[in-house]
């Protein structure tokens, strides 16, 4: 008997799960909405949500690492699903007499690092030590020492279920393509990613006069959004940012290459003129904090930029222009939209 919503989270904060690859009994009936295996080197979870809860899936994690699959069920309820090895996600190994132990934290969190999870519930499988297994601290190692420069900038393409970087680079047309781009923290304070500019171009290299199409403008802006099915995703943390582009092509040629303009930003001075928003439910969305979407309000218009703090900002390192691609696209039997090459091309810079 399914129990009430409060019952629930009030019994999951409690219950601290423990299985192992032994066989330990099954978690009683009564523990609702989440099973747990622990296998040889890598953990399966099921997490059944509320049907109010399914849109917000996304923000579902096993330490740094998102849901595997999302299924909807007939009742309006969703079952996401992990399955990860245990070297991965930020799982904690610890020793305990004879066996080892690892440990995470399955969480909620409506909104990114730094801010704190809404909801978290402990996983924790236990499993016979090896006899030769060896602690680190008595196995000799080297250390590396890395000084304080620029901050590095990461864009990639990421597989369908945002579990790793793509195999290919070859995408049907119409498709939603996961694009990660990201900002390494270091020993920085906690660091917010956004992409203040980013426009498709059949190549590698921006010419004056080269057709380009433009994909996040206005400082922060995802146009692709209101055209298409696109949308911004906020990982797991603020740093990082997932671009869920759909995939179009040029009519002179299939390869699309995505120059972008990215910044790293302090994650408490969001404004109008460093933002990320995306067009969703009939109006502009603050992808950070929906409360605050009153920020992406220029978005239709101009949101003015500050031409003096901008280039301090460059000086320090902040910001970075990347490139990715080609990515192929596939319009074998598929429909989707496509920028005729007498179209009128935009010239833009990215500064």
């Amino acid at each position: 008997m399914r129990r009430p919503r409060q019952q629930q989270a009030a019994l999951l904060s409690r219950y601290y799960f423990l299985c192992n690859v032994a066989k330990l009994p099954r978690p009683p009936p009564s523990t609702p909405d989440i099973y747990v295996d622990c296998l040889k080197d890598s953990v399966n979870i099921t997490w059944r949500i509320q049907p109010e809860l399914v849109p917000s899936a996304h923000r579902l994690f096993l330490g740094n690492c998102m849901g595997s699959k999302l299924t909807r069920l007939p009742t309006g309820e969703g079952e996401v699903y992990f399955h990860h090895k245990l070297g991965d996600c930020k799982f904690r190994r610890l020793v305990k007499g004879k066996h080892l132990i690892y440990q995470n934290d399955l969480t909620f969190r409506p909104q990114a690092k730094p801010k704190p999870a809404a909801f978290t519930f402990p996983i924790r499988c236990l499993y016979k030590r090896p006899e030769e297994w060896v602690p680190p601290f008595l196995v000799p190692g080297t250390g590396v020492t890395e000084g304080r420069g620029s901050l590095l900038f990461h864009m990639a393409l990421l597989d369908q279920a945002l579990s790793g970087f793509a195999e290919t680079n070859v995408v049907p047309l119409g498709s939603l393509i996961p694009i990660w781009a990201a900002v390494e923290q270091r020993s920085h304070q906690p660091l917010l990613l956004l992409m203040e500019d980013c426009v498709a171009a059949p190549t590698p290299e921006l010419q004056p006069g080269s057709q380009v199409h433009p994909i996040v403008g206005n400082q922060g802006c995802l146009f692709a959004s209101k055209w298409g099915n696109s949308s911004f995703l906020r990982s797991y943390h603020s740093s990082e940012l997932i671009l869920h582009l759909q995939a179009f092509k040029f009519a002179s040629s299939d390869k699309v290459y995505l120059h972008c303009k990215l910044t790293a930003w302090d994650p408490e001075n969001l404004n109008e003129h460093k933002k990320a928003c995306h067009y969703a439910n009939g109006g502009w969305e603050l992808v950070d904090d929906p409360s605050r979407s009153s920020l992406c309000d220029c978005c239709d218009s101009s949101c003015v930029s500050r031409p003096k703090r901008a280039a301090h900002q460059k000086s320090q390192g902040l910001v970075r222009t990347s490139v990715l691609g080609p990515l192929i696209i596939d319009d074998s039997g598929t429909k989707a939209p496509t920028f005729l090459s007498n179209a009128p091309s935009v010239e833009r810079r990215l500064y």
